[in-house]
């Protein structure tokens, strides 16, 4: 039987000719990621296990992007821990205020990670990699010490479930759309521990943001990665970005899947994911009407260059409704800058919108935009559960940029109008 996308990742980094579903591996790693509030409990173990030096200093990344510009004295303390540490092993990749971006858009961007790589992070959405063609998952701070110190991880290698995608999404359709009517589709638990594949014709008509937004939410699905096949898409992405030599793979003819979802991309209409859940969707047109107290545009979902372009696009020579507040977040200092070069940021601005230095912020409920009892915001962000973004009795609508900009100058979930 014939090997998938991620099992050939993982065979060639584990330095074994095939690996199977549900075989334990030892895997070599190209990147071990950690942000302001994993990396300081990754140091105290590294520190406690008596690890004095790191595997390559330069394959180690630090992004301050949770709770940064600081909201208070124990962010800072945590933001010193990592900073000390990085200066202590003398870390080439430390993102702080000025450089720093949410990590997720920060890695790509910056030409860190790229096909064929083997990543861990101490963030669950670290499986975003896979839209360049990697093998990108979530560990626990543990995981992060340990990889810190050998450039080593065990990993229990996932079975895969293939979905092919075709057709071609229709205007103010985007991969936001795509990976919530997935998550509908199987629920949050419906890629357990799998690989989420993503294949077929209609892969070439997903922009890069669409495949990076997709693959960061394969983690609200279950699912240990989502990966994409390279394509020129991705060559073209990475050209001048990325200096290693990519590793391209793809999956075998005769591999083993553990089922096909198959997604016609012209049929989807934009999608939101109700409370508490992101497998609770609606399309738009179910939920228009709901009364709204905020709007967040950014994460490491959806606060990329184009998302940025779309929502202006919709808020340009509008006003965010009375008793919304709308709030954006570009998701790196190049994104801020290119938005202040076109001019994005005077519409926002113009609009009534905040608009904020790179930071994950609300997005779990850190700051920048924490919501009181009885609110309700649309958001692009990835989960919607009780308390996320505030007082356990608020509430989350997870939705594309286009939507959530119609929805800011409507007052309440609305569609953008095409």
């Amino acid at each position: 039987m014939g090997m998938t996308m991620t099992q050939k990742i993982l065979a060639a980094h584990a330095g074994l000719p095939e690996v199977h579903a549900g075989d334990l591996i030892e895997a070599k790693l190209d990147i071990v990621l950690g942000n302001d509030v994993t990396t300081p409990v990754a140091i105290g173990v590294f520190e406690k296990a008596g690890f004095t030096e790191v595997f390559d200093n330069e394959r180690i990344v630090i992004a301050l992007d949770h709770y940064t510009p600081c909201k208070d004295i124990k962010s800072a303390e945590l933001c010193v821990t990592a900073r000390e540490f990085a200066k202590k092993h003398n870390i080439k990749h430390l993102y702080d205020v000025g450089t720093v971006g949410i990590e997720h858009a920060l890695l790509p961007e910056q030409g860190i990670v790229g096909p064929g790589d083997c990543i861990i992070g101490a963030d669950s959405h670290t499986c975003t990699y896979g839209a360049l063609g990697a093998f990108s998952t979530g560990v626990g701070s543990t995981d992060m010490a340990a990889g810190m110190a050998s450039g080593l991880n065990w990993f229990r290698v996932p079975s895969a479930i293939k979905v092919e995608l075709k057709g071609k999404l229709q205007p103010y359709v985007s991969g936001k759309d795509v990976i919530l009517h997935l998550i509908g589709m199987i629920g949050v638990d419906g890629a357990l521990y799998q690989s989420l594949e993503f294949t077929g014709e209609g892969v070439s008509e997903l922009s890069m943001d669409d495949r990076f937004t997709i693959s960061n939410m394969a983690i609200e699905a279950g699912g240990k990665n989502g990966i994409f096949p390279v394509d020129d898409k991705t060559m073209e992405y990475i050209k001048g970005r990325f200096g290693r030599e990519p590793a391209v793979y793809e999956a075998d003819e005769d591999a083993e899947y553990e089922r096909v979802v198959t997604i016609d991309l012209s049929t989807l209409e934009p999608t939101v994911s109700l409370p508490h859940l992101p497998s609770n969707t609606r399309t738009v047109r179910e939920a228009a009407g709901m009364p709204i107290q905020q709007v967040v545009i950014g994460s490491c979902t959806n606060g990329r260059m184009s998302d940025m372009r779309v929502a202006a696009s919709i808020l340009s020579g509008h006003k965010v409704a009375d008793g919304v507040r709308c709030i954006v977040i570009p998701a790196t200092q190049e994104i801020y800058l290119e938005c202040l070069k076109e001019g994005i940021l005077e519409t926002f601005v113009k609009a009534g919108c905040a608009v904020s230095a790179p930071t994950c912020g609300p997005c779990l409920g850190g700051h920048m935009g924490v919501m009181a009892d009885g609110e309700r915001a649309v958001a692009t962000t990835n989960r919607n559960f009780v308390g996320r973004m505030g007082h356990t009795g608020s509430e989350v609508i997870l939705a594309s940029p286009a939507v959530a900009a119609a929805s800011a100058i409507a007052g309440c979930v609305a569609a953008p109008e095409a």
